[in-house]
């Protein structure tokens, strides 16, 4: 047996544990499967998924008092759909 380490970024590491743990699996056995299917079928990328969050899961309560908090602190910008597409263009 090999131990195999990698880095991931702290915010994505804990996306990761949401989104195996909504599938029933840890990251273990996230990166097991994904090493057996991509050994068995010489191939990447593959598509294992998730279920659609339900809105009111964690990870989107957490995103929405993130913008909220921003909101409250006056962090946000108003553009009209003629500024938008004008910034597309440039």
């Amino acid at each position: 047996m090999t131990t195999v380490s990698i880095r991931l970024d702290d915010e994505e590491k804990k996306d990761l544990d949401v989104m195996c743990a909504e599938m029933g699996m840890n990251i273990t056995t996230f990166y097991m499967i994904y090493t057996k299917k991509a050994l068995r079928d010489r191939r990447i990328p593959f598509e294992i998924t998730a279920p659609e969050p339900d809105f009111y899961c964690e990870s989107n309560m957490k995103q929405l008092r993130k913008a909220m908090k921003q909101y409250q602190e006056g962090k946000f910008v108003v553009k009209t759909m003629d500024e938008l597409e004008e910034l597309a263009n440039e």
